[in-house]
């Protein structure tokens, strides 16, 4: 089975931003923003273009699918 795997914590820490700085970025709830970083919450790919954009990075470097 397929998993989104995240660096936003590690991403997150990077640009000395919190949970509620980041999701206010990028119009979500914190709650939201905790789910997305624990693997809990699949993001649409205009959320996950959000986020990329607000920690500087691509897609790609954010979030990855692995098998397990």
């Amino acid at each position: 089975m397929a998993v989104i795997k995240t660096r936003i914590k590690e991403l997150r820490a990077r640009h000395n931003l919190t949970q509620d700085e980041l999701a206010d970025m990028v119009g979500v709830t914190r709650q939201t923003m905790l789910h997305l970083e624990k693997g809990r919450y699949n993001p649409s790919f205009i959320l996950a273009w959000r986020v990329a954009k607000a920690l500087h990075s691509t897609i790609a470097e954010v979030f990855s699918i692995v098998d397990e």
